[in-house]
């Protein structure tokens, strides 16, 4: 996407337009390291490095107007150089609007649309000011043949991936060989489903009794140590099931005896406190009614008093156009006039004919006072709609003075 177009996105008035000078400002300062700007033309002058928002102009940033029109304009001339283009470096004390003009006319000079007044430049900083230096460092990266390129990924390490994976691997080997532990554990504890299971399946089978009574060969001390093998393996676990609709019942008949003896205990508050409530409602709407009653007429008035504030701020902003119209167009003849004095200047020099500089002479002292008149008529606009704007406050606070609320209505609020 092209810078205009770019622009013209940024002029309808996006969310993020407000920001876009701050990263114009970030790209022009990477534009300017790759030209070596600090080597090249900041240790010539002696001068620090720049910010990363040095040119913008924002009100969170301290900023000195001089310091940064002299930056602007010795780092404008220097790319411009760096273009192909010769251009005088200026000093500090030369005339602005000439500095600026030659500015742009060599920004023109690249193909670059100028749609802002030279006047714009005079700060030293904002959109603008960025503007143009960037347009500047992009023509001489051109006139250098350097552009900007994909970044290169390094490729990543297949041995690390393969350690990883045999990690992976032993990890959950680990993890298979303590899920077959606690399987062996529980294996060892007897369920209780298993053992009914067992006392059903030898009830079915039919037993073979023996005829004689058993007698035992065994002697007591083997018995026991057999006793004290087996205990521990006859261990039998009863789990208890979530699903059995006698806990849900339990657990539903104390839920609702709870919330029985805490309605009860609730009940008499609310009751209390819809009361409490309804009253101070009723109280509220009255004194609601009483206000709107006693404050209708002033209402009335500060309508009225605020469509006629509209109307005049509407007035003061048709005037104050009209006001920046002409503004514009003085400046821009004022900068046609500096072009015609050094053209003047310079074929006044070659010309050996006395009259015609004569001529000359009188056509450019007429053109100064034309332009001083049109500096008188402006300032005279500007004093009229100053007082007309003071008149306009001045009538606005004797209104507002003359309805304002008596003391005797301002007690019923007290």
């Amino acid at each position: 996407m092209s810078e205009e177009a770019r622009r013209g996105e940024d002029a309808d008035g996006g969310p993020g337009s407000v920001h876009q000078v701050f990263a114009v400002m970030e790209n022009l300062l990477e534009k300017l390291k790759v030209l070596k700007y600090e080597e090249e033309l900041l240790s010539k002058h002696n001068m620090r490095s720049l910010s990363r928002h040095y040119f913008v102009s924002s009100p969170f940033l301290a900023s000195n107007s001089g310091e940064q029109f002299y930056m602007f304009t010795i780092m404008a001339a220097w790319l411009i150089n760096m273009a192909g283009r010769a251009f005088a470096e200026p000093q500090e004390y030369d005339e602005p609007n000439a500095t600026v003009s030659n500015i742009l006319t060599e920004l023109r000079a690249f193909g670059v649309k100028v749609d802002f007044p030279p006047s714009k430049l005079k700060s030293g900083s904002g959109e603008h000011v960025c503007f143009v230096l960037d347009r500047l460092a992009e023509e001489a990266l051109k006139k250098r043949g350097f552009t900007f390129r994909r970044p290169s990924y390094p490729t990543e390490n297949t041995e690390e991936s393969v350690m990883e994976d045999a990690a992976e691997l032993t990890f959950s080997k680990v993890e298979v060989e303590t899920i077959e532990e606690t399987d062996e554990d529980e294996e060892t504890t007897m369920d209780l489903e298993a053992l009914k299971l067992r006392t059903t399946h030898t009830e079915a089978v039919p037993s073979s009794k023996p005829d004689e009574i058993l007698e035992s060969t065994m002697e007591a001390a083997e018995w026991n140590l057999e006793v004290e093998r087996v205990l521990p393996l006859l261990k039998v676990t009863i789990r208890t099931d979530n699903k059995d609709w006698r806990i849900h019942l339990g657990q539903m008949h104390q839920h609702r005896d709870g919330i029985q003896s805490s309605l009860t205990e609730a009940k008499s508050y609310l009751d209390k406190l819809q009361a409490d409530i309804g009253n101070t409602l009723e109280k509220v709407s009255s004194r609601e009614k009483y206000v709107n009653n006693q404050l209708e007429l002033l209402i009335q008035e500060y309508r009225s008093a605020q469509a006629q504030l509209s109307e005049a701020k509407d007035h003061y902003q048709q005037a104050s156009g009209g006001v920046m119209e002409r503004t514009r167009v003085l400046a821009e003849i004022s900068e046609e006039l500096e072009k015609v004095k050094q053209e003047m200047e310079s074929k006044g020099s070659s010309m050996s004919d006395q009259a015609s500089v004569v001529k000359v002479k009188q056509s450019l002292t007429k053109l100064k006072q034309e332009a001083d008149q049109m500096d008188v008529r402006i300032s005279l606009i500007q004093h009229k709609l100053q007082q007309a704007n003071l008149k306009e406050k001045s009538n606005m606070t004797r209104d507002m003075h003359a309805t304002s609320i008596p003391e005797p209505a301002a007690g019923l609020f007290a």
